[in-house]
């Protein structure tokens, strides 16, 4: 006799999981675990849109004066909002008629359940770390727009977050790749250290700079290559996430490369993450789609489905790197 409330285990398993799913699939990732370490993994509530304000100028009225001088108060227009859409990421798990009558207890049935949300969970964790580095134009749109749309190869073109970088140069992120050298050629642990050095001084501002570097496999070998001699590895809190990093100033420099790394090849990230938020819905967080019980319609079927919405925005498109190995 089958168990009679399979889709009910399954979508109260994930009710009870979720905060630990939504958390497992957030430190599966340099950069969401450094958003979540610094509190800018913010859920938001509704809204056709997801909204982040900017600053996109001074107050004009701001300026030195002397004795009875009058001050000017005009209305200054300052401040505005980047706008991403709500992205949408599911994975169904589903328990066949004949699976259910083999694992009829109710242990049997939670340890085959506790299996397949497992490997749910690691499926939406490496799909969310994928989308992380994407331009939100795959699965035909529906993708995260990630860092190759907000810190692309082409950083003075194109509209992100709904703002035109050619318009607003203070949405325009930085490039640095081989021809920004002051001798011309491709990276190599020779000039590699000129080559943070330079990315580095386009984004730092007064205390404002970069916290976090990553690289794919090509740039990390160049880069431990540059440091062999002086190699320390840091007790950050980012290696306490589990992702072993080297400092450069006082960020921490990390491989996303490895088995299954999604940074672009030849690619580093040199990230301001005060100006990122990942930004799931607080409805829809790693949680069933639906508690009522589904079944197949011409199968011997019940299924439950793992639901995220959300999207990565950003509010400083000026303080974040692309480094590039191209010419």
């Amino acid at each position: 006799m089958s168990f009679p409330n399979v889709t009910d285990i399954v979508a109260t398993t994930i009710q009870n999981r979720s905060k630990a799913i939504a958390d497992n699939v957030t430190f599966n990732n340099a950069l969401s675990a450094r958003l979540s370490q610094r509190g800018n993994v913010k859920t938001f509530s509704g809204g056709n849109t997801i909204m982040r304000e900017l600053s996109f100028a001074q107050n004009g009225n701001g300026g030195w004066y002397s004795g009875y001088d009058l001050l000017p108060v005009a209305a200054q227009d300052v401040i505005s909002a980047a706008e991403f859409s709500i992205k949408q990421l599911a994975c169904p798990i589903i328990m066949s008629g004949l699976e259910q009558l083999q694992n009829a207890g109710r242990e049997q049935m939670i340890d085959l359940l506790e299996g397949r949300i497992t490997v749910a969970e690691s499926t939406m964790a490496n799909l969310l770390a994928g989308g992380i580095y994407a331009d939100g134009t795959g699965a035909g749109g529906k993708e995260l727009t990630g860092l190759n749309a907000a810190v692309p190869l082409n950083n003075v073109a194109g509209t992100y977050g709904g703002i035109d970088r050619a318009a607003w140069v203070f949405w325009q992120s930085k490039l640095t790749k081989q021809s920004d050298l002051s001798t011309p050629a491709p990276f190599s642990p020779s000039n590699f250290g000129e080559v943070l050095n330079s990315s580095w001084a386009k984004l730092v501002r007064g205390s404002d700079r970069p916290d976090l570097i990553v690289l794919d496999n090509v740039l990390w070998k160049i880069y431990l290559a540059s440091l062999q001699a002086q190699q320390r590895f840091t007790q950050a809190e980012t290696g306490k996430l589990g992702f072993p990093s080297i400092k450069y100033m006082d960020a921490d420099v990390v491989l996303d490369g490895g088995i299954g790394g999604f940074c672009p090849a030849s690619t580093g990230f040199m990230l301001n993450t005060k100006y990122i938020f990942l930004m799931p819905h607080s409805a829809r967080n790693m949680v069933p789609l639906s508690p009522n019980r589904r079944y197949a319609i011409n199968q011997d079927a019940e299924v439950q489905i793992l639901a995220w919405a959300g999207n990565l925005a950003m509010s400083g498109s000026q303080f974040q790197g692309r480094i590039a190995n191209i010419a």
